[in-house]
């Protein structure tokens, strides 16, 4: 889902709040115009005094519309820090979670806390309801936005910069989290899927994620090795880190493949394997279109097989 009009988070109901007062108000100034227009247009015998069209172009033209948007702009200012708690950190304590976007996907790595190792996951967030989140947003290429319609504002991504968000979930769900700000060829295709889970599921996920997987073995991670993937994916539990691309660990559970390019189906995740800049263009990795197809296909049920 992906409506800024259907709220999941309290910063995202503050600025709907305030979208509904200012169409409201809106809707006060236009049927005054439109009232005194056809005030004004009405056939009269006698004309008007020059002091009462005078009055009535001060009282209906300017004052009406100058106090109401000055209260809108009171109530706006008056409403800010619920839609922008940017005192949110220092005031829980939290640690942020580092999201950094890249051309075209997302990086995002959670932090120790409470003797849960730190991890790395990439193009899904997972958060818990009812429990704020920090953000630390860069960019590590073009600008970016980071944007949840559901839970709140855009906050832009700019290389050699951070900047914070902070988000309060109210509602559980899966929510898409689209890019917006352009970022090239595929700005279209790089989004993140948001999980918002209950407390105690979202505790026992970072832990499994902490954790990292138990080696496999097998033709597709001999398969995946072989042909350097691992070389730009990492794998926790099964292959050396890496920086290069996206943390590969637990890919199964993943919504997507290719940052909300294509549903995570054996099928589709062999696709973009063979050639990613057709599914995806502008996308860094190289095509293994030279790869037998059956052994793509091994490969990508080696990575949706990773649960």
């Amino acid at each position: 889902m992906q409506s800024a009009l259907d709220t999941a988070g309290d910063e995202a109901a503050a600025i709907y709040t305030l979208f509904l007062v200012m169409v409201f108000g809106g809707a006060l100034v236009w049927l005054a115009v439109v009232a005194l227009l056809l005030y004004a247009a009405k056939r009269r015998e006698v004309p008007w005094r020059e002091v009462t069209a005078a009055r009535l172009i001060a009282w209906g033209g300017v004052a009406f519309p100058v106090i109401v948007l000055v209260t809108l702009l009171a109530y706006a200012v008056w409403l800010l820090p619920a839609i922008r708690p940017w005192l949110a950190r220092s005031a829980t304590g939290l640690r942020p979670i580092e999201v950094t976007g890249e051309q075209f996907w997302w990086r995002i790595r959670y932090p120790a806390v409470e003797g849960i190792p730190s991890f790395e996951t990439a193009n899904e967030l997972r958060l818990p309801v009812g429990e704020r989140a920090v953000f630390s947003l860069t960019a590590a290429d073009v600008i970016h936005s980071f944007w949840i319609p559901v839970l709140g504002g855009k906050v832009d991504m700019i290389p050699g910069r951070t900047n914070t968000l902070s988000l309060l979930p109210t509602k559980a769900g899966v929510f898409r989290a689209p890019c917006a700000e352009f970022c090239g060829t595929s700005h279209t295709l790089m989004a993140f899927s948001v999980i918002v889970m209950e407390p105690a599921d979202f505790t026992a996920w970072r832990s499994a994620q902490a954790a990292g997987d138990s080696p496999r073995g097998g033709d597709g991670e001999h398969l995946f090795a072989r042909y350097g993937c691992a070389g730009c994916h990492g794998v926790r539990g099964e292959t050396a880190s890496t920086s290069v691309g996206p943390d590969l660990t637990f890919f199964g559970q993943r919504q997507t493949v290719g940052a909300g390019a294509l549903a995570n189906t054996a099928e589709n995740v062999a696709r973009f394997i063979r050639n990613p800049s057709v599914v995806k263009p502008g996308a860094k990795m190289p095509a293994f279109d030279m790869l037998p197809d059956k052994e793509i296909a091994v490969i990508a049920r080696y990575l949706v097989g990773l649960k």
